[in-house]
């Protein structure tokens, strides 16, 4: 699985792209690869592809929420577990991709842009959120198990 995950320079934005690498029979997405865009479409498009994406919106909402506990992160010890606190980051755009592969090859994927609404404009996201992105995406692929 290469999750790409790409923070904006003088934004507190950062953009997910997490292609399909094997097929998923519980969404009726079985053939991923596909020889061009255009093929990546009618995937994008299926009924099995938007289930797909509205359980990875569900479960997203849910670790922005509760973040995956990060070793060693000074955060941790001031967890919060009266739920009124709001998310650290924000989900700005949850969609469809299409994710070039090897060998002119393309498949579909997610397209996650989340932001930090605390930060200041015009700056970039602190190294820390930055890991915590990593963490939240990598804790995403495992429970909507895509790797």
């Amino acid at each position: 699985m290469s999750i790409r995950i790409i923070a904006d320079v003088n934004q507190p934005t950062a953009t997910i792209e997490i292609p399909l690498d094997k097929p998923l029979p519980d969404y009726d997405l079985d053939q991923l690869e596909q020889p061009t865009p255009r093929d990546v479409d009618s995937i994008l498009v299926s009924q099995g592809f938007r289930d797909l994406v509205d359980d990875a919106r569900g479960v997203l909402l849910d670790l922005l929420v509760h973040p995956p506990f990060q070793a060693g992160s000074p955060e941790n010890w001031k967890l919060d577990f009266t739920h009124s606190k709001p998310p650290a980051l924000e989900l700005v755009q949850l969609t469809g991709a299409i994710c070039p592969g090897d060998d002119e090859v393309y498949r579909p994927g997610l397209w996650i842009v989340l932001s930090d609404p605390h930060a200041k404009a015009k700056t970039a996201m602190p190294a820390a959120t930055r890991d915590r992105i990593h963490c939240i995406a990598g804790e995403l692929v495992k429970r909507l198990q895509l790797e």
